[in-house]
């Protein structure tokens, strides 16, 4: 019970600071103090420390001995984490967020299903082909958390499925962005017969192989998922990332 309790508190005081600051009511070079958040969060110091801790790996602040806990600029975070991305697409930020992702998605899925039909594993390609006859049930239906489910599943398994270890660490970022979007009204409750079809499609041309076939389709879904979701972010400004000088 004490565990079970630590770890909601734990959880509660990284999920508060850490969308305060991607939210800018933290902005860059705020000064928090440890005992301050204690009492503001109404939790223990060891609670504060370990929140702190996580915080610190995602790049979101920094602790500064005799000064305190001071927020780090935007350009620190870690933007590939799946915390900063739920914290990003809550925020007025989605649209610039859903941007990036889904340009990333476009580089990133075709290729990986080019890599599953050449590579992956019988009983994943298997699998992929039963989940997205599934994904197209369920969209029909307009089941919508099972659909995301499905969504989450399907494109799980086509990054896995790569072969690409990398590739395959993104899955979290495309679970926080289907359910981003799931969440907050940018999917419809009946997804487009067409993009229903492209993931069969996908699916299929993996299993037997036919990676140009995979790619293509794959291709279909983004440039869909792109132009559904670019009035999200048509006035959203880019982000450009300084490059230090060696």
């Amino acid at each position: 019970m004490l565990t079970t309790m630590s770890t909601s508190l734990h959880h509660r005081a990284i999920e508060h600071l850490g969308a305060r600051i991607v939210a800018g009511e933290l902005p860059a070079g705020h000064v928090m103090l440890a005992e301050h958040l204690e009492d503001e969060l109404k939790v223990s110091r060891s609670v504060v420390r370990e929140a702190v801790r996580v915080l610190q790996s995602l790049g979101l602040v920094e602790t500064i001995k005799r000064v305190g806990i001071r927020v780090l600029p935007a350009n620190r975070w870690n933007p590939f984490d799946p915390l900063v991305i739920r914290w990003r697409l809550a925020g007025e930020g989605r649209g610039a967020q859903l941007r990036s992702l889904a340009e990333l998605r476009t580089a990133v899925e075709p290729v990986a299903a080019e890599l599953a039909a050449a590579n992956a594993p019988d009983e994943l390609r298997s699998d992929l082909v039963e989940i997205s006859h599934a994904m197209r049930e369920a969209g029909v239906a307009g089941d919508v958390p099972r659909f995301l489910d499905l969504d989450i599943q399907f494109h799980s398994l086509l990054l896995t499925g790569s072969g690409n270890e990398m590739f395959a660490n993104m899955v979290g970022q495309v679970a926080e962005t289907l359910t981003g979007r799931t969440v907050h009204g940018l999917m419809p409750d009946h997804p487009r017969s067409s993009a229903l079809q492209w993931h069969v499609d996908v699916a299929e041309s993996i299993a037997a192989g036919d990676g140009a076939a995979a790619r293509e389709a794959s291709e279909k879904i983004m440039r869909e998922t792109i132009a559904d979701m670019e009035p999200s972010w048509k006035d959203q400004p880019r982000v450009f990332v300084p490059v230090q000088r060696r």
